[in-house]
């Protein structure tokens, strides 16, 4: 896993990212990251999408070739384990927390200029097909 402060030239994808965020972030996050010019859809934007099962959600973002930003570590990483084991084809997961980006309505802006960073440098190259998306590590 490459975490977004250190992925290095070369490591990345040559296909662009496109991200499908999870249901805990904010539709605006998404509208600001094309704003951005980046391929986002967020759940909570999405009637289809909103209410569907982990495995519903997970399927739909390998069908739409996207990855999935999310924070559910304990219920996505054993379906993504899962459908590698049986040699499904696989978008990735972009793994965060709220302790590392904090939701917040009035300072989105870590979130948004880390994922803007994470997008613009490209998914990791398979074999690799998840990642976690970290905060800057402050200069010592």
């Amino acid at each position: 896993m490459t975490g977004s402060g250190s992925v290095k030239p070369g490591a990345t994808s040559a296909e662009p990212a496109r991200l499908l965020l999870d249901e805990m972030f904010s539709p605006r996050l998404a509208e600001a990251l094309r704003h951005r010019k980046h391929d986002v859809v967020a759940i909570a934007e999405r009637a289809e999408l909103q209410s569907m099962t982990d495995d519903a959600v997970f399927a739909h973002a390998i069908a739409d070739r996207r990855w999935l930003l999310t924070e559910n570590v304990k219920d996505f990483r054993p379906i993504l384990l899962r459908a590698i084991h049986n040699g499904a084809t696989v978008t990735g997961l972009l793994f965060t927390s709220g302790r590392a980006f904090p939701r917040s309505r009035r300072n989105p802006g870590p979130l948004l200029a880390a994922l803007d960073a994470w997008l613009s440098a490209g998914p990791p190259s398979k074999p690799l097909v998840e990642d976690w998306l970290l905060p800057p590590v402050a200069d010592q």
